[in-house]
């Protein structure tokens, strides 16, 4: 590796003209994203949070809050300018939401981003059974086509996710049937991703899975959470025909529909059925559990 190319994948490098630093971070006023803004922040590392509303964003030693939304703009290239290492979170869940990753990522390349590390989906595909993890793969696939290189940390479902899905009754409901998952902490998720970014030379060409512990079904999920939050929970099983029926009750156009209803049927297919050692490996500690995220650990 030329010494130029170790520089560019330097979080440490020096600012730029404006005194930005060259490590940009986008969703910092988000779970994942915020995770990894504080941990680096503690490390001392220098960052620049990018932020569709800058005042929403931390305020942590040694970062600077720029305006920046995901779209192919000369406000978003200017925002991008400077920046070496980019970490990517995923824009907020709607139909468009390709069509801004891949606006995002070209303005990034025009600005002369040389690494991206996207957050992305378990199994990410064209054929995912859970449909955004589709989004996932394509957005991945245009990173790749960038010439800017990549990582791609690939979550599965967040065991904050589960703890807070029974309803008033504690029952979740959905068809997962006996499929298991291997439900990952989002503070987990934000510490992986952080420590590839205080190294992310090493890990350029590198797809991880992120996961928990152990891969669990609903049922199991549902015992765990009755001992850690002291009330029943139960896992009711629905076929995918009552499962959309039982969402109707939320107005929102057919992909959000998809894409609850495949949240369980990805489950019940085994695409989440996946425990891997990041986690450990990256971090030096043991991956949060499903009661130590319920009893509020971690």
């Amino acid at each position: 590796m030329s010494t130029n190319t170790q520089n560019a994948h330097d979080p440490a490098r020096s600012s730029d003209a404006r005194g930005l630093p060259p490590l940009g971070i986008t969703g910092a006023s988000g779970n994942v994203g915020g995770t990894v803004a504080r941990v680096l922040a503690e490390a001392g590392i220098p960052m620049r949070l990018l932020a569709n509303t800058p005042s929403r964003a931390p305020q942590l030693p040694g970062a600077a809050a720029v305006q920046c939304s995901y779209e192919n703009t000369g406000a978003s290239r200017a925002a991008l300018a400077g920046v070496t290492t980019l970490f990517m979170v995923s824009a907020p869940e709607s139909a468009d939401r390709l069509a801004r990753h891949k606006d995002f990522i070209d303005a990034a390349a025009e600005a002369g981003v040389r690494h991206i590390v996207y957050l992305s989906f378990m199994n990410a595909a064209p054929d995912c059974v859970f449909t955004l993890g589709r989004t996932h793969f394509h957005t991945e696939e245009h990173i790749k086509a960038s010439g800017m290189a990549w990582t791609f940390l690939r979550d599965n479902f967040y065991i904050d996710f589960f703890v807070d899905l029974p309803d008033k009754e504690g029952v979740i409901r959905g068809p997962a049937g006996d499929g298991r998952v291997g439900a990952v902490a989002r503070s987990d998720a934000g510490r992986v991703a952080a420590a590839v970014l205080r190294d992310p030379g090493r890990h350029v060409g590198r797809t991880l899975n992120v996961t928990g512990p152990s891969s669990l079904t609903l049922d199991e999920i549902a015992e765990i959470l009755t001992g850690a939050l002291g009330r029943p929970i139960r896992y009711e099983r629905e076929t995918v025909d009552e499962a959309y029926e039982s969402r109707k009750k939320w107005p929102v156009e057919q992909w959000q529909y998809d894409a609850w209803v495949s949240t369980y049927t990805s489950i019940a297919a085994g695409q989440m059925d996946v425990v891997s050692t990041v986690v450990e490996d990256l971090t030096g500690r043991p991956p949060l559990s499903v009661r130590d995220v319920a009893e509020g650990r971690g």
